[in-house]
């Protein structure tokens, strides 16, 4: 039970559990079918994916959406599309569930205009199980590619700086904004950044501008500006973008133009400027005037200066020009110091006037310094010099040309020798005076005479030269140089002392003379050799050579005496005995050192006595004359002279004066013998001394004398004195020149030129002048009225060179004559005199002084006219009227008397002087205005505007017109009535009322307004008139019914009477009137005053007048009957007339004839010239469309075209070969975009080349002469027209200058313009070298002209020939010189050709017989077993399936013999069996096409079957390849039979350096089953016709191919070959029998073969494999199923005798041969 129990209870718990899970199963069943179309990822809901713009079309945006379900399949359980595709951008896989982009014919581009930056699309999702749908959202980012430059939005920029910008500042901030540079692309790809970039053609620009922030790109000034250096910058600008890749950043550039502005940095400067060398500074400007003294100043101002003063501010260009400042002039510093009294310089124009007339006895010119500064401030003036001279009549002394002059003459000269002004005597002493009173070119006529030694020399008398001769002779012993003054007199006035030193040259005309004529000496025989016997001294009175003395012994020394040619000095010889009692006569000459032949000498006798040694000789002196000189200014204790004697035995010595020193003015020491000087010399007091000096030792005998002569030489220790005797208080007479006024006179005590004594004036030296001997002369004329008395300083000086001077004061007094006219205080007097003065009235007081002692001046009137009129006083000057004045008696229109007054000395001699009265009569007011009307009337609307006409008032005077008494204004009184002079006024000089302010009175008003009417004479009159002025009632006013008429605009060819418009105004009960008030001052239009319609009066013209604006104003009849006008607001209208323009003018072309040529090489719609037309009407009217008419031109052509709008005309054609042709056609013209009016111009075109130009080679870059392109044509084209009238001058190009060898080389600082002319009357180009001659010949007055537009220094360095003529003649040239060498060479060549040409034929001849029988062979080979699939056909063709020549889409079917069974080939139907045949030559490709890439080999294949055994190929010691038949009992004839072998490595390299070889995968596979590879081998074909075959088991497969070579050396080595290697080439396809769609690519070649062995044929296994037969027509074709393995060569690199290549032929030009 309890078992059951527990069954059961089991039982329910499955149960409930199975019903549970079975639930819980339905219901997972169930949530199943919902989870379709879900994601099946986790992450938000939207797929976000990114893709770079300009993705390729296909590109997959998403690879797999990770949807829940299957959408493909035969039970698919979702289907998916996509919904907001737009423009389709995205395409959907749903089986894959992938996404790709769809940009077929179009590009996804982020950027502008497109700019797509997201592509957002909806995946839909339907559940098939349920039908619910879930759209899944998918977007994609467009990421931005680096694919945009940024762009500048302007083509350049520009700014304007001031030099004196301070460095640092930001100049520029164009870039800014959208101003700059803007990149469309994203991100850093489209932020902007700028740096400046160098410049070559402006290497400065990028250190002087600096961008330093740059994202904002603000330009910086980096270094300051000098506008005098450079006005212009081009700052290169690059900006480039962010891209994080610096490689894929991307730039742009732009120009930025500096123009530099002038600052105000700069002083005046004086012209005309002459620069120092590279610098800006001027050389020092003097400014020269002249003057002639005493004149009346009224004579010469403004004073000429030469050049004119003008001074010009170097900052030039300031702008505006209103800011650039004025120059002041003003005098600075002068010398004289008074220069003021005499000089005036105008402040602004520098004009330089004199004040007062100049004596030139005081002043003989002015050096005044000249400032130039601007007038506001600046800190630099300029100055420059103004000397001015002023010029005497006969009264400039005479002058030397020279201060000292300097003679020489030998001394042995005779009289009337000329003095020379050198040492060698070679040219005379020219002494040249001149006098400034007479012409240089004239003798002035001099007297000169000397100061001193006249006895000696005197001067010629006559001649501009004067010459200095010899009077008596002259001894230099006695004196050397002789110094004197030398003064010219004109007979008035004296020169200036010049200095005179002549030096005697010395002549040999002394001879040395001995002090004795004998000698007589005491020697011992103790003395020994060299010991001194006595010293001989010989005086020559010459200097130099003429007095060195030379000594010798001419006799009696026996050889025991020696003497020294110069001291004198006899000494014992060497080695020499002396005898007691021996006795010599030694004969002495002392001669000089002058030439020979004038060469001087004396003798004299020394007695030479030789005795027994004695201790008991006297002292000797070691000469026995001694001189000396000692200057007097010597001081006291100086050593003079060393006079030690000696003695033998050494005593004692004592020094004694003898005799000659009675003043013991000198010492000697008694020990020493030094002479020294004991007391103060003077030279003035004694001159020389002899002293007689003794030597003794203390015995009676021993005592020795010697002659001391001393001359004392003068220093200058005295100065000249005056003699006191003479008077020192003198007179003289005024106004006397060259008057002896005294004479004073001076000694030197001094001797030589310290004694001469040269006189001197300190003071006054423009008044007085002194002669040589002291006689003093007035040098102008004195006046006592300036001066009466003069205290004059004489100075003496010496001529030393530091001199000593004396002077001496003299008092002297001029005395007065009569030599004054009295002088009035004014030179004119001026008075006004009222008119109607009664008569004796005293106007005027005249004085007048004479300066002249004891003078009596008088008065009278010295006009007689005016003796009438007026009285003067004859001592007091008060001049006085006789009868009363007039004003309005004067027919002029001043009243003025004018007439002289005098004032005389009445004891004196002299003429009166004069002045000039003028008396202006006054005016006194004698009328007072008139008004035309007592009354006025006007009217006024209520509310009148401000300035509203209403009447005008007229008043006259009738005083003289002109005079200030005639001239009438007028002004209201605002005394009567009050309230209408605040609202009303009077124009003070028209007399028009008008309103003071905008009324707003009550109508019908009466206002009374008061207006006077004043003149401006003395005293002022005036008169005075009444204005009523009405204020109208408003309905009485018109009123328009517009402010404003704005009628249709009319045509300008609108004819006289067209109506404008109409314009309307009405008033109540009143009858309008309109006018035109202003605006119609030509009278153009016409207003009916009825009905208000305006109309054409004048014809209308729109080219001079576009728009009228008219006003016009309407009236009441009333007011208008009242010849009255009412203006208000409402009764004025404005009319706006447009003027309509017409097309009334034709097109006017700028030429008559345009003139322009055209290269040879130029290519297709090259530009030729450009023609314009203008016309006068305005839009459409002025749009030109221009069209050609060209006759008609060979062929058919064209020839040029133009752009219709643009008026551009360019080549249609080619112009090869056509130079010095031409083209005239006609250009027309048609306004209105062709629908116009026309006109028409000639065209002439000349087909140049560069035969016909010239280069023309400038120093300035490409650019600058591109931007000046114009203005140098024109200034070219006028030189040309100069020889040519109407020639044209054309640019062909502007570069760079080319220079170097062949013109290689290029220059970006220098220019090459190249250029040519047409001649319009030949219509040709104007011929290279006549071009040439006509700019060469001009090339400086070009160059001045190209100035301004090549800037400073720019000019043009020559003109040359073009590059591509000068490389044709260097080469012209080099093939000249060589000419001779090519013929000899060709002669070579063609006697080495003929015996290979001979050898070429025999050789032709034997290869057809060998074809011929090669082909029979091939023909009898029977036919061979069928092996697998392949055809029983007699030829195989392997090759390139392709064709690659010409025109790929015309490949030729190759008609293949293979077809043919050799049994059908026969001559009857046309083919040969030994010829292939080709249905086309394939050889007849046109150059410059691609040809067949390889060589085509056709081969013969053997029936198979025919042959059953197999030769070897055997490798040898030498790497040679040798063939062999098999078998041991062939083998010695093998040897001797065996063929060498060369391989073939056709397939191994391409022509082109490629691997043509099949790949190695190819290469392990089967040709065809069955055949291993071990089977198969290589085909070698003798040239008997002999096939050979081979194993290839005897070949590695690591052998080494060798290189192909060229294929003209191969068919050399195919003459010595006898036989040729062809290797198996791989098969495409094993072909069981032709296929039509084969393609061939065959190319013929010619092959030569030599025979090496017999005529046994060699002979084959049979197999699957074919043999290769060789024709001379070789071809290659692919077969698609089998395939052969190429393989390998030996390594052994084959020699030129072994190596053999035989393809590819693919540029070999053979023509096929016929077997």
């Amino acid at each position: 039970m309890v078992q059951q129990l527990c069954l059961w209870k089991w039982f329910t718990v499955g149960t409930a559990l199975s019903a549970i899970l079975a639930r819980a199963l339905a219901q997972n069943d169930e949530d199943w079918q919902y989870e379709d179309c879900k994601l099946a990822r986790t992450g938000p809901p939207a797929t976000i994916v990114p893709i770079d713009e300009e993705s390729r079309n296909g590109t997959i945006l998403v690879d797999n959406m990770l949807i829940k379900g299957t959408a493909g399949g035969p039970d698919p359980t979702i289907e998916l599309s996509l919904k907001d595709n737009v423009d389709y951008w995205v395409i959907l896989d749903p089986i894959k569930q992938t996404l790709y982009l769809n940009s077929t014919g179009r590009v996804l581009d982020r950027d502008p205009p497109v700019s797509i930056q997201s592509i957002v699309v909806q995946v839909q999702c339907v559940n098939k199980k349920v039908g619910t749908v879930i759209n899944h959202e998918v977007r994609i980012v467009v990421r931005d590619r680096n694919d945009n430059s940024p762009q500048f939005q302007q083509q350049r920029y520009h700014v304007a700086v001031n030099e004196l910008t301070p460095v640092g500042t930001t100049i520029f901030t164009g870039f800014s904004g959208n101003n700059g540079a803007i990149d469309i692309d994203d991100g850093p790809n489209g932020q902007i950044e700028y740096v400046i970039q160098y410049n070559p053609n402006d290497k400065t620009s990028n250190r002087t501008f600096d961008i330093p922030l740059t994202l904002s790109g603000a330009v910086v000034l980096r270094e300051r500006l000098n506008y005098e250096e450079k006005t212009r910058y081009f700052v290169i600008v690059q900006a480039n973008d962010r891209a994080q890749n610096l490689n894929e950043r991307r730039t742009s550039t732009t120009t930025l133009t500096v123009d530099v502005l002038d600052g105000d940095d700069l002083g005046p400067m004086f012209l005309p400027c002459v620069l120092v060398n590279n610098t800006r500074d001027c050389r020092p400007l003097t400014y020269q005037a002249s003057l002639p003294e005493l004149t009346d100043p009224a004579r010469v101002n403004p004073i000429s200066v030469t050049p004119p003063i003008q001074a010009i501010d170097q900052d030039r260009n300031i702008q505006p020009p209103s800011e650039r400042p004025g120059i002041l002039y003003s005098i600075l510093v002068g010398t004289p110091e008074d220069y003021p009294q005499y000089f005036h310089m105008n402040l602004t124009t520098a004009e330089l006037t004199l004040l007062k007339p100049i004596n030139r006895d005081l002043h003989q010119k002015f050096d005044l310094v000249i400032k130039a500064e601007q007038d506001n401030g600046h800190p630099l003036p300029a100055f420059a010099n103004l000397h001015i001279e002023i010029l005497d009549e006969n009264n400039q002394k005479p002058y030397f040309t020279r201060s000292t002059y300097e003679g020489f003459i030998l001394e042995s000269s005779p009289v009337g020798t000329t003095i020379s002004d050198n040492q060698n005597l070679t040219s005379p002493l020219q002494v040249v005076v001149l006098d400034n009173d007479v012409e240089e070119t004239k003798d002035p006529q001099l007297h000169l005479f000397l100061n001193d030694y006249t006895t000696f020399f005197t001067v010629t008398q006559s001649g501009i030269t004067r010459y200095l001769t010899l009077l008596q002779p002259v001894d230099r012993e006695v004196q050397q140089l002789y110094t004197f003054s030398m003064t010219a007199s004109d007979g008035v006035q004296e020169s200036v002392p010049v200095t005179v030193n002549i030096l005697v040259i010395d002549a040999n005309d002394n001879t040395p003379t001995f002090s004795n004529i004998s000698y007589n000496v005491k020697i011992y025989t103790d003395m020994r050799p060299g010991e001194g016997v006595i010293k001989l001294t010989a005086v020559d009175a010459d200097e130099g050579a003429n007095g060195r003395i030379v000594y010798e012994i001419l006799a009696g020394d026996q050889g025991h005496f020696t003497i020294n040619d110069r001291t004198g000095l006899i000494t014992i010889a060497p080695g020499v005995v002396l005898e007691v009692g021996r006795s010599y006569a030694l004969t002495v000459r002392a001669s000089d050192s002058a030439p020979p032949a004038q060469r001087r000498s004396s003798i004299t006798t020394v007695y030479i006595e030789v005795l027994p040694p004695n201790n008991q000789s006297p002292p000797r002196f070691p000469q026995l004359m001694y001189s000396l000189e000692v200057s007097e200014a010597m001081r006291i204790g100086a050593v003079l002279l060393n006079l030690q004697a000696f003695d033998r035995e050494g005593d004692p010595i004592k020094y004694l004066i003898q005799n000659g020193d009675p003043q013991q003015v000198f010492n000697l020491s008694q020990s020493s013998g030094l002479l020294a000087l004991g007391k103060p010399l003077d030279r003035e007091s004694t001159d020389r001394y002899i002293l007689i000096v003794t030597a003794s030792d203390g015995r009676p005998d021993g005592t020795s004398t010697a002659t001391v002569n001393i001359v004392v030489t003068d220093v200058n220790d005295n100065g000249p004195v005056f003699d006191m005797f003479l008077p020192k208080n003198l007179s003289v007479q005024e106004e006397e020149a060259n008057a002896f006024v005294g004479q004073v006179r001076a000694t030197d005590a001094d001797a030589g030129v310290n004694g001469q004594v040269h006189y001197s004036l300190a003071n006054f030296k423009n008044l007085f002048r002194i002669t040589s001997n002291g006689s003093i002369y007035t040098a102008v004329k004195l006046n006592r009225e300036l001066r009466d008395y003069y205290e004059l300083i004489v100075e003496a000086t010496d001529g030393a060179v530091d001199p000593r001077r004396s002077t001496l004061t003299l008092a002297i007094k001029v005395l007065d004559i009569d030599d004054n006219s009295p002088v009035f205080t004014n030179a004119s007097y001026t008075v006004c005199v009222p008119e109607n003065l009664p008569p004796g009235t005293v106007f005027l007081q005249l004085e007048a002084k004479d300066v002249d002692l004891g003078a009596d001046v008088n008065y009278r009137i010295r006009t007689e006219e005016a003796r009438q009129y007026f009285a003067l006083n004859k001592h007091t000057g008060e001049l006085s009227l006789r009868k009363s004045l007039d004003y309005e008696s004067f027919s002029d229109a001043e009243a003025t008397f004018t007439f002289l007054v005098e004032a005389f000395d009445s004891k004196g001699t002299m003429p009166p002087g004069l002045a000039t009265v003028t008396v202006r009569v006054k005016d006194m007011n004698d009328y007072s205005p008139v008004f035309s009307q007592k009354l006025y009337r006007g009217m006024v609307a209520p509310n009148a505007v401000k300035g509203t006409l209403i009447t005008t008032v007229s008043a006259e005077d009738q005083d003289p017109p002109g005079t200030p008494a005639s001239l009438v204004r007028y002004k209201v009184d605002v005394v009567q009535f009050p309230y209408s002079a605040s609202i009303f006024d009077v124009e003070e000089n028209s007399g028009r009322v008008v309103t003071r302010v905008n009324l707003n009175e009550e109508p019908s008003t009466v206002f009374k307004l008061v207006v006077i009417a004043y003149d401006d004479g003395d005293p002022v009159k005036f008169n005075t008139t009444t204005v009523e002025i009405a204020v109208l009632q408003p309905s009485v006013i018109p009123r328009f019914t517009q402010d404003e008429y704005r009628p249709p605009p009319v045509s300008e060819s609108a004819p006289k009477g067209t109506v404008v418009t109409v314009v309307t105004a009405a008033a109540l009960n009143q009858t309008v009137v309109y006018s035109i008030v202003s605006g119609n001052e030509e009278d153009v239009f016409a207003i009916n005053n009825r009905t208000g319609v305006i109309s054409v009066k004048k014809p209308l013209d729109y080219e001079r007048v576009q728009s009228y604006e008219l006003r016009v104003q309407a009236d009441s009849l009333q007011v208008v009957r009242s010849n009255l006008r009412v203006p208000s607001k409402s009764n004025t209208a404005k009319v706006f007339i447009e003027v309509k323009d017409e097309n009334d003018h034709v097109p006017v072309f700028t030429k008559k004839m345009y003139i322009g040529g055209v290269s040879e090489d130029a290519r297709m719609f090259s530009s030729v010239l450009k023609v314009k037309a203008d016309d006068k009407d305005t839009g459409n009217y002025s749009a030109m469309q221009y069209r050609l008419i060209i006759p008609p031109i060979k062929d058919g052509k064209e020839g040029f075209v133009i752009e219709a709008y643009t008026g551009l005309i360019k080549t249609a054609m080619l112009f090869k070969n056509m130079r010095r042709s031409y083209f005239k056609f006609q250009v027309i013209a048609t306004d209105d975009y062709g629908k116009g009016l026309s006109s028409k111009a000639e065209v002439l075109v000349s087909v140049v080349n560069q035969l016909d130009m010239q280069v023309i080679v400038s120093n300035v870059p490409p650019t600058l002469v591109e931007q000046n392109k114009d203005q140098l044509i024109g200034i070219l084209e006028r030189y040309v027209q100069d020889q040519i009238p109407g020639a044209t001058v054309v640019v062909e190009s502007i570069g760079a200058r080319r220079f170097g060898d062949g013109y290689s080389e290029e220059d970006y600082t220098k220019s090459d313009l190249m250029v040519y002319a047409i001649d319009p009357q030949t219509n040709r180009a104007i011929m290279r070298n006549e071009l040439f001659k006509f700019l060469d010949g001009k090339l400086l007055d070009i160059n001045k002209e190209f100035q301004p537009y090549l800037g400073q220094g720019g000019r043009i360095l020559e003109i040359r020939t073009p590059d591509v003529v000068a490389n044709v003649k260097k080469q012209a040239q080099a093939v000249g010189y060589t000419e001779g060498a090519l013929l000899a060479l060709a002669v070579i060549i063609i006697l080495c050709c003929m015996p290979a040409i001979l050898i070429v034929m025999v050789s032709y001849k034997q290869r057809q017989a060998e074809c011929a029988k090669t082909a029979r062979i091939q023909m009898a080979l029977p036919a061979g077993k069928p092996a697998g699939a392949a055809a029983n056909n007699l030829y195989e063709e392997l090759g390139d399936s392709t064709m690659r020549g010409y025109a790929q889409q015309e490949q030729q079917q190759l008609l293949r013999p293979s077809l043919l069974r050799p049994e059908e080939l026969s001559m009857e139907s046309g083919i040969d069996p030994g010829q292939e045949y080709y249905g086309q030559d394939y050889y007849s490709y046109e150059h410059g096409y691609e040809l067949p890439q390889y060589g085509s080999r056709r081969r013969l294949l053997s029936p198979s079957g025919m042959y059953d055994e197999y030769g070897e190929v055997v490798v040898e010691s030498d790497g040679g390849y040798y063939y062999s038949p098999h078998g041991p009992a062939a083998e010695e004839w093998a040897k001797k039979k065996r063929i060498k072998l060369v391989v073939d490595p056709e397939y191994e390299t391409s022509s082109t350096g490629e691997e043509s070889a099949p790949d190695p995968s190819q290469r392990s596979r089967m040709s065809t089953p069955g055949v291993q590879p071990s089977g198969n081998g290589n085909v070698y074909i003798a040239q008997n016709g002999s096939v050979v075959r081979t194993r290839r088991g005897c070949l590695g497969n690591n052998l080494k191919v060798t290189s192909p070579v060229r294929l003209g050396k191969q068919f050399k080595k195919l003459d010595k070959l006898a036989v040729t290697h062809e290797e198996s080439v791989p098969l495409n396809t094993l072909s069981k029998g032709p296929s039509p769609s084969n393609k061939m690519n065959s190319r013929p070649c010619s092959v030569s073969f030599s025979s090496t062995i017999g005529a046994e044929n060699a002979v084959t296994k049979a197999g699957p494999a074919k043999l290769k037969s060789t024709d001379e027509q070789e071809s290659v074709v692919d077969h698609e199923d089998v395939k052969e393995p190429l393989e390998s060569h030996s390594e052994h690199t084959q020699s030129d005798e072994e190596e053999l290549w035989m393809g590819p032929w693919n540029n070999l030009h053979i023509p096929m041969t016929k077997l």
